[in-house]
């Protein structure tokens, strides 16, 4: 699923501040102390936003931003379930090229996959 610029610099601020700085991550309860484990995102998703990208295998591909779910951003796509996903580290990638990694272009970018925890046994 698609996210805005705006939702994406808020997840990637949240980060560099906690995790990044070696700090937990905070949720509303606090720091979160059984982190992420994996995140899940369907061949669809990743077919489409491969499609974006230079087709020559060498140079086209996908880059990912560790991120951090804030609380507007979780309320915003796991309304049922924000709290959960408050704090928690979460992918979010755009289709980039071997020669213009630098550049962050935050037109397409994609998240909302699934996440263990929450969503594991």
């Amino acid at each position: 699923m698609k996210i805005s610029k705006k939702d994406f610099e808020q997840m990637k601020e949240k980060y560099n501040i906690e995790i990044k700085s070696g700090k937990p991550g905070k949720g509303k309860n606090g720091d979160i102390d059984n982190q992420t484990n994996w995140i899940f995102f369907d061949r669809e998703t990743l077919e489409k936003v491969l499609s974006q990208a230079d087709a020559d295998p060498k140079k086209g591909g996908i880059k990912f931003y560790i991120t951090e779910y804030t609380k507007e951003v979780a309320e915003k796509y796991h309304p049922n379930e924000s709290d959960a996903y408050e704090g928690r580290l979460t992918l979010v990638f755009e289709a980039a090229n071997q020669d213009t990694l630098e550049q962050e272009s935050g037109a397409n970018l994609e998240n909302i996959g699934t996440l263990c925890p929450p969503r594991c046994q």
